[in-house]
């Protein structure tokens, strides 16, 4: 039996940073609009022919060197993202050519928000059936491309970025305090399929086509899913939010975060919140969350971290990892 154990962290933002003062110079919004409704101040704008796979493969390199580990040893490589740098081939098999990783096992992953969530459950389950022993599992978007910038209540909201960690296997003993990912669960809902979703694609419009969501409804279930999968997973565990050191949620919006840090009885010294700075990257937002806390001392090994993300579908997911 073998077990998933984070070994590195990794991260990449690019250089443009928009402040919530610009964005108010062609928009009609404020800073003091935006940080009350949101909490976010500035985010991250990938440069012009900068890709969602230049964005990857920078923070899977930042990953890779703090686990002291070579491209060419990974055999499984996922990749988290709703803006792929086309169609088809998947983003993945980009990222593998710009590492030099050579052959391995290769492919996205699209739950939107829930991405990173979705790509660990799916790297630990690989590593638990012996099919994989390193997985560099990479979230990175490039949503500054799917916005309409005319959009005050979209627009404010994303960023671009892109974080990556790496899991390998060990066998597992069993032991009280043993390091690895304890347990994951994942859940979806379709009936929410217009409440967050972008207005084209191949299939439907032959365009690219922007954001569009509801954001009532967006924070009426966000808070809901959110708690809920977490507390499927603590039970998947046989553990109480008590035994949290760090809670890390899905960074989309201040007053989500603190509402679900409340509805758990998690104390905001224990939660991790980057949005301010990073807007919602989304399926990079976790990955994002954990390098930041790992810079900060926060993120130590041997403590019990919870994830938790919710996004458009309405997809959602929660881990539970003994660092």
């Amino acid at each position: 039996m073998y077990r998933s154990v984070v070994c590195g962290v990794g991260a990449y933002l690019p250089s443009r940073v928009v402040s919530n003062e610009e964005l108010a110079q062609t928009v009609d919004t404020s800073d003091a609009w935006i940080r009350e409704r949101t909490g976010i101040r500035q985010r991250h704008i990938a440069a012009e022919g900068e890709l969602t796979s230049d964005l990857a493969a920078a923070a899977a390199r930042n990953a890779l060197e703090r686990a002291g580990m070579d491209a060419s040893e990974i055999d499984l490589l996922l990749v988290a993202t709703s803006t792929p740098d086309n169609t088809f081939p998947a983003t993945a098999t980009a990222v593998q050519r710009k590492l030099g990783m050579g052959q391995a096992t290769a492919f996205d992953l699209q739950a939107v928000c829930a991405g990173f969530a979705y790509g660990l459950a799916t790297a630990d389950n690989f590593i638990r059936a012996g099919q994989a022993r390193r997985v560099l599992l990479i979230g990175a978007e490039t949503f500054s491309r799917l916005l309409d910038w005319s959009d005050r209540s979209t627009c404010v909201l994303f960023g671009d970025g892109a974080g990556a960690i790496v899991l390998r296997a060990e066998e597992r003993r069993g032991g009280p305090g043993e390091r690895g990912v304890l347990a994951t669960r994942l859940g979806a809902d379709g009936r929410q399929y217009e409440s967050l979703y972008v207005d084209g694609g191949p299939s439907s419009t032959g365009t690219t086509g922007h954001l569009r969501m509801n954001g009532r409804e967006v924070f009426r279930h966000a808070v809901t899913r959110l708690a809920s999968c977490a507390q499927e997973v603590l039970a998947a565990a046989d553990l109480d939010i008590g035994a949290v050191d760090l809670l890390v949620p899905h960074q989309a919006n201040l007053r989500i975060i603190d509402a679900v840090g409340q509805r758990l009885g998690i104390a905001g010294e224990r939660v991790v919140t980057t949005v301010d700075r990073h807007a919602n990257t989304s399926a990079a937002s976790i990955p994002l969350a954990l390098d930041a806390a790992q810079a900060d001392g926060r993120l130590r090994e041997g403590q019990l971290v919870l994830m938790n993300a919710m996004g458009g579908g309405f997809a959602w997911g929660a881990g539970l990892v003994r660092w």
